[in-house]
């Protein structure tokens, strides 16, 4: 017993013993969730904050301010239209944005609109200028006003809609994250 216990305690301090899996197997790679650092701000479908068609986004689909959100130019490769997105709030607390205030309006976003090519590392998100509005300082506003800009926000990649038929776009949050969960066949993600 004790050349048992000798030759294991050998084979463990050499490193002859260290990894469980056998010489030709690998471990499994776990996936990596691709996340950017991002300003957030937010936008209406409405001429003066898009062109001259706000309910068209320049993927082609309903501008959607349940689902849609647009980034910046710089981040096409990163955010190509169909990406579905998840927002992770500001990293420090003490910023002076209102993402607190609207995070529960913002949910999963996919990826539709671009924004206006003076813009960088952004992340707009559409609200509705007839239904998303809150309460702050005792005074009803609308959701992007109370957002404001909002620095050092994460986005995390959580999958992919193919958007070449735009009208395959989720309608609700409630579609959008029956697909991101995988408990909907409606809309496969890749």
């Amino acid at each position: 017993m004790t050349i048992l216990g000798a030759l294991m305690g050998f084979l463990l301090l050499s490193g002859g013993a260290s990894s469980a899996l056998p010489a030709h197997a690998t471990a499994p790679k776990v996936p990596v969730v691709p996340s950017y650092a991002v300003t957030l701000t937010a936008y209406n479908a409405v001429p003066e904050q898009t062109d001259n068609s706000p309910l068209e986004t320049a993927s082609g689909a309903y501008s959607n301010p349940e689902i849609v959100a647009a980034r910046s130019r710089n981040l096409a490769d990163e955010l190509p239209f169909g990406t579905i997105i998840e927002v992770i709030g500001p990293s420090v607390s003490n910023n002076p944005c209102g993402y607190d205030i609207v995070a529960p309006l913002i949910g999963y976003r996919v990826i539709a609109d671009t924004m206006n090519a003076r813009y960088t590392d952004r992340i707009d998100i559409l609200f509705s200028t007839e239904s998303n509005y809150v309460m702050k300082d005792g005074r009803e506003k609308n959701a992007g006003v109370i957002l404001g800009i909002c620095s050092g926000v994460s986005v995390r990649v959580v999958g992919h809609i193919d958007l070449t038929n735009p009208h395959r776009l989720p309608k609700t949050q409630v579609e959008l994250a029956m697909i991101v969960t995988g408990k909907s066949n409606a809309l496969a993600l890749k």
